[in-house]
This record gives C-alpha cells, sequence and structure tokens, in this order.
C-alpha cells in the first residue's frame, strides 16, 4: 500500500478497507501467508531500529507491501532511521503508509471539564507515517539486511506445542469438526493426522484458540453472534487474523486458504470501514495473549 497525499484520517479507513475488500473479491485472504515463501519467510513486520513490532491494521498494510515490492524482510524503518543507522533510502524508493491510532485531550476541553465538574473527553487521532523495507535502503550494518534463519519443514513443531500447552486451554482432540465452545469453555480440534498437510493443524488450534482469548474471562469479546450474523462473522475475522499473526510469530507457514467466510466478511467490511482496524486490533491483542504464555513459561524456565 503506497503512500497517497491523503490528511483525512477516514480516507485512511477507506483505503485499507478497499484493499482488503479487493483482494476477498479475489478470493485471496491477505492474512494467510500473504508473502512469497522464496522471497520473505513467515514473520511479522517489525521495525528494523527499535525492534518493535507492528500491530493492528499495519500488520496487514506492511504485509501487503511486502507482496507488492517482492521484499525479502519484514524490517522497516524510517526515512530518518535509515540515515541515523549509518545508510539512506535508495533514490526513487515509495515508502508505505502506516498508521498511529491514540487518543488526547485538549487544554481547553480539560479547563471546560473543570469548570463543569466532569471527565474531560479525549479526542482520538490517527495520525500516518512512512516507512521503508530495509530492501529499499542501502549501506545499512549487516545484521539489518541478512535474511533470518527459515524454520524447517516439520509435521510437530515443538514451540507450538509448547505454547498451546503453556496457555492452559481445555483442548479436546478428536471428531472431524474444529469448534471453540464459550460456555463450557473448551476447543475441540480434530486430530492432526486427519490433515493432508499436517502443518495446517496448527492454525486450527490457533484460529480456535484466538476463539478462547475472548472469554469473558479473558479479553471480553462479543461473542453472542449467530451464523451467519454480522457479529459472528466479525469474531471469525478475529480469530482468522490471531491464527495469522501467532503464526507468523511463531514462524509457520499453513498452506490451507480457508474461504467459508468470505461474504459474510465482505458485506461486514461494506458496511463499516473501521471493521478490519477493529479487528486486526483485536486480533493483535489476542495474538499477544497466546504468545505471554510462551514467554512467561521460557521465563520461568531460565529461572529454575
Amino acid at each position: 500500500m503506497r503512500t497517497r497525499p491523503r490528511n483525512d484520517r477516514h480516507s485512511l479507513y477507506a483505503e485499507v478497507t478497499e484493499r482488503v475488500i479487493a483482494e476477498l473479491e479475489a478470493g485471496r485472504l491477505p492474512w494467510v501467508q500473504p508473502w512469497d515463501s522464496s522471497r520473505c519467510g513467515p514473520a511479522m513486520p517489525h521495525n528494523g531500529g527499535t525492534g518493535r513490532r507492528y500491530s493492528g491494521i499495519n500488520v496487514l498494510i506492511l504485509w501487503a507491501a511486502v507482496i507488492e515490492g517482492g521484499y525479502s524482510s519484514q524490517r522497516w524503518l524510517t526515512f530518518r532511521q535509515a540515515l541515523a543507522l549509518g545508510g539512506h533510502v535508495r533514490k526513487g524508493e515509495k515508502g508505505t503508509t502506516v498508521c498511529y491510532a491514540d487518543r488526547f485531550t485538549p487544554k481547553d476541553e480539560v479547563d471546560k471539564a473543570r469548570d463543569e465538574d466532569r471527565e474531560a473527553r479525549a479526542v482520538a487521532f490517527l495520525k500516518r507515517f512512512t516507512v521503508f523495507n530495509v530492501d529499499q535502503c542501502e549501506g545499512l550494518p549487516e545484521d539489518l539486511t541478512s535474511a533470518p534463519k527459515a524454520l524447517g519443514e516439520r509435521e510437530i513443531i515443538p514451540h507450538a506445542e509448547a505454547l498451546v500447552a503453556a496457555t492452559g486451554a481445555d483442548v479436546r482432540i478428536g471428531g472431524g469438526l474444529a469448534f471453540y465452545a464459550p460456555d463450557p469453555d473448551f476447543v475441540q480440534v480434530p486430530p492432526q493426522q486427519f490433515y493432508p498437510h499436517q502443518i495446517n493443524w496448527y492454525r486450527t488450534v490457533l484460529h480456535e484458540l484466538g476463539h478462547w482469548t475472548g472469554h469473558a474471562s479473558r479479553l471480553d469479546r462479543d461473542q453472542s453472534g449467530f451464523l451467519g450474523g454480522a457479529a459472528y462473522a466479525r469474531e471469525e475475522l478475529v480469530a482468522e487474523l490471531t491464527s495469522a499473526f501467532t503464526c507468523a510469530s511463531l514462524s509457520i507457514t499453513p498452506t490451507v486458504r480457508h474461504s467459508d467466510y468470505i461474504g459474510a466478511w465482505l458485506e461486514v467490511l461494506r458496511g463499516d470501514e473501521k471493521a478490519i482496524f477493529r479487528a486486526a486490533s483485536q486480533a493483535s491483542k489476542a495474538a499477544d495473549y497466546l504468545l505471554a504464555f510462551a514467554a512467561a513459561k521460557a521465563d520461568a524456565g531460565e529461572a529454575a
């Protein structure tokens, strides 16, 4: 997604939503292995200068840019960061727009609220930034431009197994259906041997664990929707993105393409240009929630 000379925050919502809708209309899921594995291995996009991972809608924006640019890295820098690291952006390269959402309270609102003896109201804002893939730069340190080590092909992925176990979720293996049951609070998935490509079992488990994070005792998302309804489609979209983000964080590359809910997702996105932003934000929180279990277990092991 390329930089455009627009400043209205609503136009950014529309730009991203239109891009995702176009992908869905073409029968593609832009969050399922959205890269060429021969060029760029599965990973979450992150800032090459600070190491901080991008989250929410920025993940989808930068994944799309990796495809479009054919880049070999998920590392990104601002123009100034590239200079500070001893390199520079190549002449003629075009950056990718990412956004930062936050809230602030204007001083006059603080004063007015004080006079009226009420809480001051914060104002939401969306700020744009332009970043460049390290492939678009020259003169950077070698540790920023070297290709990440690819994870070898395996049917059993130990660190993914460890994450599932670390959550403490009630994951039941058996049957022919995959689902999350909110009231009894358990995940059910078929045996891994049922999958023609067994790596897709991890994508399925992480999708259902994405739903699991939404339980009232965890991240407390609305899971009251019924099959075919907008609320149901929104929750399915969050679970899909949670699985995609978590798989990328674990360097897992599924091969399956689930298209069951494309029609419902399109209806939701066409009706609300902010829906994909909310879903991506909730999915980032859910993926971070899951990944924190593995990090906590690793820290406990080091302390033992």
